[in-house]
């Protein structure tokens, strides 16, 4: 259905429960391509195309109408339902969403029930199917839907592409009773968590889920959250009037139902309208809840398009970058401001050891340029005489700079063409300035690099950055893992080949389980002997609801000097800086836990003579077996 991206009103759509004529519901919904008529007997297109619904939700069948197959002579010949030819078929396909029919207990314990029900479910979806329809709605009624999921499953593995939406509340009223008059205990999340995984986690299961009068707590909307909520459905009988008589939404369901729009899901309206402004009013009052939202900040505005999308992280040892990004790194406004006010800093301190010497800055991977004319500014700001070495070993990058040498630095830069391992430098250095992060701290080689460079560095010298930390959280993200596995259908390799390699993400439609705990250290420059970048280290993880392990978000701080420090931390992020995503560790297959248990992980930075690696693995609440053994799938070369 509509997708959110982009547009200035929400994608709102109208839950019917019993529909005798379809365009004429429709037509009274205002849905695009059914008009309103005027009194003169034109059409008012302007009226439809800004206050109109987008979509409808309607009964497959007569939602009374209870077929019976299990018994002889019952078999009732002519239609079960309305024509496929009441509306145009490209409608069928844009307009609605089909609803099976509440009666089917498919996982009822009478035989016959049952049965019934089976072969009842089959004929709706394959008259869905028949519609082309592009969504299904199935109701959840509780955890039991084992049966539900073996009939589903059947669907699942067609050759049809429709998406299931799977209806469920957001949280239980106390005191609620399922269809057998019990009172239900567990909470909708363990009924959708039992589906999806009966249904080996399918990526065309979605989740239609329905606000009602509860308050809710903060974990269990970080919850749902994560989850792949396809439309959020609220009821009218949450709106109140305001002062003029228009319904709005309490505070609370406010921010719920802009949490989701965040993650461009969709709204749907169910229930009676009971405002004397009519139903348009409520819809209305949705697309302003959408319009009002605070606008996008520097970085939302530059990771528009990134959300949720798996890239592999770079190899700047291995693989020289392009142009373009390049360019895309040089336009963060923050990352570059940071290093400028750490390299003045270092002048100043270096500027007191040294008053009457000239003040010598080597930038490690130069790139284009940019921490070049950021030493340069800083020696400004600092009043001091500063000789910089550019070091750098892209072809492509090194025209930029031995322009730029020619054009405005002169003699105050000298380039160096090559890798800064192996450069025997003229003089030593007061201090190195580098930018060889990755999104996991040292996930692009820097502790290699700059212990391999501090040759160059006078005793007293300062590097920057002076330390860097990597951090890990515990994350349920579908989504991710549903990426990942149709990397494993795409790509070369083994079938592990996906899931044991690490991804540079946006993380959006996630939620963190945990707070993020500290993973490796490195600390320039590196006084150790002998010098080892290997490391290992066990980190333990409170959860206190149930919930899905997908795998690890990786982050990291940096000091660059002093007290001065980037971050892509959830904590400490560097305000409106977009020069690196989180990373994503996954594993083989999903892991539950339980509410108020532990997650124990163990992870590993192994090297070799020619490449470095990351293996992971879990230990409680289950274990799994270590990913990545011996860099078999992912590695960085040296």
């Amino acid at each position: 259905h509509v997708q959110m991206s982009g547009r200035k009103q929400v994608s709102c759509g109208r839950d019917l429960s019993c529909v005798p004529n379809l365009a004429a519901a429709l037509h009274s919904a205002g849905v695009s391509g059914y008009v309103s008529v005027g009194t003169d007997g034109c059409e008012n297109e302007s009226w439809e195309r800004t206050q109109g619904f987008d979509f409808v939700a309607v009964p497959l069948m007569h939602p009374r109408y209870k077929r019976e197959y299990c018994r002889i002579g019952r078999t009732r010949l002519g239609p079960v339902t309305r024509s496929d030819t009441v509306i145009p078929s490209s409608e069928w396909s844009s307009l609605v969403v089909g609803k099976l029919s509440p009666w089917l207990q498919l996982d009822h314990e009478n035989a016959t029930i049952r049965t019934n029900a089976e072969k009842a479910f089959s004929e709706e979806i394959a008259f869905a199917i028949h519609l082309a329809l592009s969504a299904i709605q199935i109701s959840l009624k509780g955890r039991d839907c084992i049966n539900l999921a073996r009939c589903l499953n059947e669907q699942l593995q067609g050759s049809s592409n429709q998406t299931f939406w799977v209806r469920l509340p957001i949280n239980i009223q106390p005191n609620s009773l399922n269809d057998d008059n019990k009172v239900v205990t567990d909470e909708p999340w363990e009924w959708w968590n039992s589906l999806r995984t009966l249904c080996s986690h399918s990526r065309r299961l979605g989740v239609a889920l329905e606000l009602n009068a509860a308050v809710l707590s903060k974990a269990v909307i970080d919850r749902w959250c994560g989850e792949p909520v396809k439309v959020i459905i609220v009821p009218t009988s949450l709106f109140v009037p305001n002062k003029k008589g228009y319904p709005v939404l309490l505070r609370a369901h406010q921010e719920i139902v802009q949490r989701f729009f965040k993650l461009n899901t969709q709204v749907m309206l169910t229930g009676a309208c009971k405002n004397p402004n009519g139903l348009n009013s409520y819809q209305l009052y949705l697309n302003h809840l959408y319009e009002s939202r605070a606008p996008p900040t520097p970085y939302e505005r530059f990771s528009k398009g990134y959300e949720d999308y798996l890239q592999s992280p770079l190899q700047p040892l291995m693989d020289n970058l392009d142009s373009q990004t390049y360019e895309t790194f040089e336009k963060d406004p923050v990352k570059y401001t940071l290093y400028e006010k750490a390299i003045t800093e270092a002048l100043k301190d270096q500027g007191e050891k040294n008053e009457d010497t000239r003040i010598v800055v080597m930038v490690l991977g130069a790139g284009r340029g940019p921490l070049v004319r950021a030493a340069l500014k800083a020696a400004q700001s600092a009043e001091k005489n500063i000789k910089v070495y550019a070091v750098e070993k892209n072809p492509g990058a090194l025209v930029t700079l031995y322009n730029l040498q020619v054009e405005e630095w002169g003699d105050s830069v000298t380039i160096v063409p090559g890798d800064m391992r192996l450069w025997n430098a003229p003089e030593k250095a007061d201090i190195l300035v580098s930018e060889l992060l990755g999104s996991f701290g040292d996930n692009e080689l820097s502790p290699e690099c700059l212990d391999g460079a501090q040759m160059f560095l006078k005793p007293g010298g300062i590097s920057i950055p002076t330390s860097y930390t990597s951090y890990l959280a515990p994350i349920c993200c579908p989504k991710l893992y549903s990426e990942v596995c149709l990397y494993r259908d795409k790509e070369k390799g083994t079938a592990l080949t996906s899931y044991e390699t690490p991804y540079v993400v946006l993380l959006t439609n996630m939620n963190v389980l945990a707070e993020p705990q500290c993973c490796f250290t490195f600390v320039h420059p590196n006084n150790d002997v002998p010098i080892n970048n290997q490391r290992y280290t066990c980190l333990q993880f409170g959860v206190k609801d149930s919930t899905l392990l997908h795998g690890f978000a990786g982050y990291f701080e940096a000091l660059l000097y002093k007290d001065i420090m980037l971050s892509i931390h959830p904590k400490t992020h560097s305000e409106g800086m977009f020069s690196w995503f989180p990373i994503y560790f996954p594993i083989h297959s999903p892991v539950y836990v339980q509410r108020s248990t532990t997650i124990k992980t163990h992870f590993w930075r192994c090297s070799s003579s020619s490449k470095v690696w990351y293996e992971w693995c879990l230990s409680s609440p289950d274990i799994l077996p270590i990913h990545n053994s011996n860099g078999r799938s992912s590695w960085i070369g040296l």
